[in-house]
Order: structure tokens, then C-alpha cells, then sequence
């Protein structure tokens, strides 16, 4: 028998343990300090989370999605939980692009971490030129197209053809030289041809996925519980959906990938990781546990440590 040097061992341990891992992301031509950003609708406009959640902690926030016009949202109810996530149909509530240039972006420009804006319309027209505006937006990281919104009429069609997305996408690259990313729908026979159609167009990175199609109802009553009847299923439930749909992204193309659905820990994390995604998006867990993004990013260097990696990218879609 060999013998073991024991406090060699443990020195060389120790030594790798207090090894700075590596967090930086790069999303195409947009580069994160780390790979965790908050969801489009579920953080606010950040400074409702301000006095909660060290946001210079962050890789990134996704305000709430805004449109070229003011939108009331959708009838109430607007949101139902569910035995494992969360049933929304908020419709897009927000007071328009001009309102968003004059009173949201001033702050969010200084809040120390880049922010990347989510844009929806009704048209490709309406997409191209909420683009044009966002130019006037200084120190804009990048946009996020929201072409899978399922709560508004047309809200998914343009992520579920891929000529739509295609036309989409590229209007938006002509208008704006910002990173694009394009938020995808898992609710598609095919994601990988709308992902393929997007790269084509220009986007930096797809996010995979948008809510998954689903409703509640109150059978006594007879009728569904959301006013839209219809809405978006966010949460646990949806997360091996969104884990697929990473996967087979990351199998077929070479475009970098951002996680989303049902990411609540640390774990959660790294499934996404290892499956193909380079950074992850936190929606509903944030209207519980608003710190959980800051404490992912503190427990994620130990987590890559214990895979034997000195950095994100060693480990992403890494699935065997």
C-alpha cells in the first residue's frame, strides 16, 4: 500500500477550496459579472426590491415587459396559485414606452448591474420601433424579446412560427445595436426551429422558456378563475418542461441559452447549467423568497468546486 500524505492532501483540498471560481458569463456580445438575473415581471422595475436585495449582487434584473402604449392588463382575477406554481394573466399591465423612458429608466440606469429591458408588441412594426426608442435609453446591457407572452391576443404568435420570429428579430437588429435575446415559448410542437430561426435573425441568446399554457377552474361555480380563463403556469411544475426544452437547444445549436421555470435553488441552478444554459432567470420565487438570487450567487462557487471547476463555462452543458 502506497502511503497517503494526510496534511498534504488536506492542504491541496484547502487550497482549491479558497480558489476564486470564475462567475463571468458571456450571453453573445452581453457580459454578465454572473449568471443569475431576475425574470421580466416578477422584480418589478427593481426598486420595489431596492431596500431588500443588494442588487449590485446580480448579474442582471428584467424589468417589467413594456409596449409602445399604455396597457390596462388583463380583467382580474389576474393570478391563481396552484398546487406547484402559479397561474398568471396579467396582460402586460404597464404605462407604455415614453412613461418608461421618463420614470423607470433614470433609476434604473444607476442601480449597478446591467439591465436588460423586455419589449413586446403586436406587430413586427410595433417591436422595430420600440427598439428604435429604447436607443435613446443610455447604458442599455440589451433587450429581451417577449415574442411568447400568453396572456394577450397575438402574444405567442410571433414565437411560434418561425418565419415571424425570424422577421422579428431581425427588424429589431436593424433598429438597435444593443445584445438581443429572444424569449422563447415552451407551448410549440418544435422549439429547437423557432431557437434556429432566431440565431439566424441575429439574437445573441434565446430564453428558454416563457409561462406554459394553463388555466384553473371553480367546477362548483362553473367557470374558470382567471378573467383571461386562460393564463401562464409558472413555478416548480413547469421546470422539466423548461429543462427539456434547454437541452434540446443546447443539443442542436451553438447559441448561448438562458434558463427559466421553476429555479429556486441552488440546485435548480445547476440542472439548468449542466443541461446547456450559460445563465438563468428567477420568476416566481421571487414574490417569496425576493433574496433567493443573491443567496444562489453566494452558494454558487462551492457548488462548482464540488464538480472540480474553476469557472461557469467548465460545466455548462456538460450532460452526459
Amino acid at each position: 500500500m502506497i502511503p497517503v500524505d494526510m496534511t498534504q492532501a488536506s492542504a491541496e483540498n484547502n487550497a482549491f477550496a479558497n480558489t476564486r471560481v470564475d462567475l463571468t458569463t458571456r450571453l453573445g456580445r452581453l457580459q454578465l459579472a454572473n449568471p443569475i438575473l431576475t425574470a421580466s415581471g416578477t422584480f418589478g422595475y427593481a426598486r420595489e426590491m431596492a431596500d431588500i436585495v443588494d442588487l449590485t449582487k446580480l448579474g442582471g434584473v428584467l424589468p417589467k415587459t413594456i409596449t409602445r402604449d399604455p396597457r390596462p392588463g388583463n380583467a382580474p382575477w389576474r393570478t391563481v396559485e396552484t398546487s406547484a406554481g402559479l397561474l398568471n394573466a396579467i396582460g402586460l399591465d404597464n404605462d407604455g414606452v415614453d412613461y418608461f423612458l421618463s420614470n423607470h429608466w433614470p433609476y434604473l440606469k444607476s442601480i449597478g448591474t446591467q439591465v436588460i429591458v423586455s419589449i413586446a408588441g403586436k406587430s413586427q412594426e410595433d417591436f422595430v420601433y420600440l427598439a428604435q426608442r429604447m436607443n435613446e435609453a443610455e447604458g442599455l446591457a440589451g433587450l429581451e424579446l417577449n415574442i411568447s407572452c400568453p396572456n394577450v391576443a397575438g402574444g405567442v404568435d410571433f414565437g411560434t412560427d418561425p418565419k415571424s420570429c425570424f422577421d422579428v428579430v431581425s427588424g429589431v437588429r436593424k433598429a438597435i445595436n444593443c445584445p438581443i435575446l429572444t424569449k422563447l415559448t415552451p407551448n410549440v410542437t418544435s422549439i429547437v426551429s423557432i431557437a434556429r430561426a432566431a440565431a439566424e435573425a441575429g439574437t445573441d441568446a434565446v430564453s428558454c422558456v416563457n409561462t406554459v399554457l394553463g388555466m384553473a377552474i371553480d367546477w362548483r361555480k362553473r367557470r374558470a378563475l382567471l378573467g383571461n380563463k386562460v393564463g401562464g403556469l409558472s413555478g416548480p411544475a413547469i421546470k422539466p418542461v423548461a429543462l427539456r426544452c434547454v437541452y434540446q437547444v443546447a443539443s442542436q445549436l451553438k447559441i448561448p441559452i438562458v434558463g427559466i421555470g421553476g429555479i429556486a435553488t441552488i440546485d435548480d441552478c445547476m440542472e439548468f447549467f449542466v443541461a446547456g444554459a450559460s445563465a438563468v432567470q428567477i420568476g416566481t420565487a421571487n414574490y417569496y423568497d425576493p433574496q433567493v438570487s443573491t443567496r444562489i450567487i453566494d452558494q454558487l462557487p462551492e457548488s462548482l468546486r464540488s464538480l472540480g471547476a474553476k469557472s461557469l463555462q467548465e460545466i455548462v452543458g456538460t450532460l452526459q
